[in-house]
């Protein structure tokens, strides 16, 4: 129960609902205790009455009237409480649903390389669903039911101490057995939910993907597969649930004993004379408000199970490490001053592997000035794009510096970091919405003028306008409805749009037809004027233009200079002048170099 504590105890501008709720319960707690004793005296009321001593019907219609007023100050309260759990419940969920996106959002690259997109998504779903829904019948249900158990509990022992001892037993009785049914249950609900999470991941890569899956004809692979891990959850539920049931008739069966006992006596001390009629109907009924909370223990136990679940892999992601903390640092109008002489970006001796793994680049230095255009050129696998990652404080080095404008990224706000680079990768990597969002991405309070103008530059505006829409035309998931030179000419918009110093491209123009990487690598040029640049390509004429190459192999710098001196060389760069040039079986080894590190 520690962790449904915390997370209460997390969600703290929650506590007037929490108080509100307390309120309510104890009022329900004490309507729901008027009605025994109201009934108690109309009982002997009425037994009086046929015996000639009693105060007749006016009194019995008095009765009639507090009961009615007993019962409908209940329905009013109860509903006021359940009205306050609803609310919680839901604003909890919210507040629950935030931290845990805000926390995946701050997360470090390196927790998306393994983690499965679908299995993130499940576990927000399943965790807090079933953590909040369990707050939610506490809440309406329990709490109340609990208080007027304790309020029995007093009640019932002012007229005999020994029920209140019996009514004592049932629950040590049913919480002992439940926590020798605990352990086990938890063990295979964690299984059940690990093969909800897996199927879950892998419907949304396949949904996701569903092209590859049909074009490679997996659908009953894919399907077969997912099946696997439900039909997993059948066994699973089958031990699971004949052992929580079997524990579950012991502990019942128990507790009938017990209230076995307690009728028992309760009938036998009113024939001895104990007890007045009126009185043992009251502790009928005192039995019976202890007896409801009892047996909702099988169910308050069940979801309380599945809650502690849930919220144990909730905490399991926020106590993941996130990026590191956002420092304070001067800047101007957004960005860094760049110190005089100080190149844009440097790397000083950088090295890095992902996780417990080998180096994937080591030891590269080298620097690139303010509006200075380098292209990184290499085999795959050489590094291009991790120093690309790396550059955008995606992952943490090893050992030696990244710094950009002349301050080292690790003293860096990632915000700020981030916002003095635009990219535009290979893949466009759009969101499904309208064209307009798309290109104000990164600047939502762009004006209709400042969109257009993006999109004019770069040559997306006349296919805009194209449609029925224009900047309004829904796209769809990842820009299905667009072609690829118009998803990357949407990219290109975006990245002008976004105006940052220093731009990234990835292979922007790689997987287009001619025509549309003419139409694109126009927009890219306007896109770099003025900008400091740096381009990974493998067609040598996305890069001939640029004002230095940096050649990577193995992970490690191996020529720079500029094209005309490194076509000299003999390196890499000219033996990819040769092989353009050469026979087609050269040419095939371009593929070498196809970059996608």
């Amino acid at each position: 129960m520690r962790s449904l504590v915390q997370i209460l105890a997390a969600v703290k501008e929650l506590r007037w609902y929490y108080w509100g709720i307390i309120i309510c319960s104890l009022l329900t707690a004490a309507t729901s205790l008027l009605t025994p004793f109201i009934i108690k005296e109309a009982t002997d009321e009425v037994v009086a009455s046929l015996q000639g001593r009693g105060g007749g019907i006016s009194v019995v219609l008095w009765l009639a009237v507090a009961l009615l007023i007993a019962d409908l100050s209940n329905t009013i309260i109860s509903n006021v409480g359940g009205y306050l759990g609803d609310v919680m419940a839901a604003r909890l969920r919210t507040r629950l649903s935030q931290r845990y996106f805000h926390k995946l959002l701050t997360l470090p690259q390196r927790y998306y390389d393994t983690a499965l997109t679908g299995t993130v998504i499940s576990r927000l779903n399943r965790s807090i669903t079933e953590t909040t829904q369990f707050m939610q019948s506490a809440s309406n249900n329990f709490f109340p039911m609990m208080l007027t158990l304790v309020a029995s509990l007093a009640i019932t022992a002012w007229y005999s101490p020994w029920i209140s001892v019996m009514l004592l037993v049932v629950f040590p009785t049913y919480m002992w057995l439940t926590t020798l049914t605990s352990k086990r249950w938890q063990k295979l609900e964690a299984k059940k939910n690990s093969h909800v999470d897996i199927a879950g991941g892998r419907f949304a890569e396949v949904i996701g993907q569903i092209r590859v899956v049909k074009s490679f004809v997996q659908e009953k692979r894919e399907l077969a597969s997912f099946s696997d891990h439900y039909d997993a959850t059948i066994g699973l539920t089958r031990s699971q649930s004949r052992y929580w049931h079997s524990m579950d008739a012991a502990r019942r069966g128990a507790m009938n004993l017990i209230f076995f006992g307690i009728h028992a006596l309760i009938f036998v001390r009113t024939v001895q004379g104990a007890f007045t009629v009126g009185v043992m109907v009251l502790l009928i009924q005192l039995v019976n408000l202890a007896k409801q909370p009892a047996m909702m223990m099988s169910y308050l136990v069940d979801t309380a199970q599945r809650a502690i679940a849930g919220s144990r892999d909730y905490f399991e992601v926020m106590a993941e490490e996130q990026e590191r903390d956002e420092l304070a640092d001067p800047v101007v109008g957004g960005r860094r001053e760049l110190a005089p002489d100080e190149p844009m970006i440097e790397f000083r001796d950088a090295t890095f592997g992902y996780e417990d793994g080998v180096d994937v680049v080591h030891d590269v230095s080298f620097a690139i000035r303010q509006g200075e255009r380098v292209a990184f050129v290499g085999e795959s696998g050489g590094g291009k794009t991790t120093l690309v990652s790396l550059l955008l404080g995606l992952y943490q080095l090893r050992s030696g510096q990244v710094r950009v404008a002349g301050h080292s990224i690790d003293q860096t706000p990632a915000e700020l970091l981030r916002g003095s680079v635009g990219v535009v990768f290979q893949d466009a990597s759009l969101f499904s919405g309208s064209i307009r969002e798309n290109i104000s991405y990164a600047h939502p309070g762009a004006s209709d003028a400042e969109i257009e103008q993006a999109a004019r530059e770069a040559n997306a505006h006349d296919f805009i306008m194209g449609f029925e829409q224009g900047y309004d035309t829904l796209i769809g998931e990842r820009g299905l409805k667009l072609s690829g030179g118009q998803k990357q000419r949407i990219a290109v918009a975006r990245a002008m749009l976004k105006d940052a110093p220093i731009l990234v491209l990835d292979e922007a123009t790689s997987a287009l037809d001619s025509k549309s990487e003419r139409l694109v690598q126009q927009g890219l040029d306007r896109l770099m004027k003025g900008r400091t640049s740096v381009i990974i390509a493998h067609r040598l004429s996305t890069i001939a233009s640029v004002d230095r190459i940096v050649t990577l192999k193995d992970g490690q710098v191996d020529e720079i200079g500029t094209p005309e001196e490194l076509a000299r060389s003999g390196g890499i760069y000219a033996e990819l002048l040769a092989l353009q040039s050469g026979s087609k079986q050269d040419r095939k080894k371009l593929k070498n170099f196809d970059i996608t590190a």
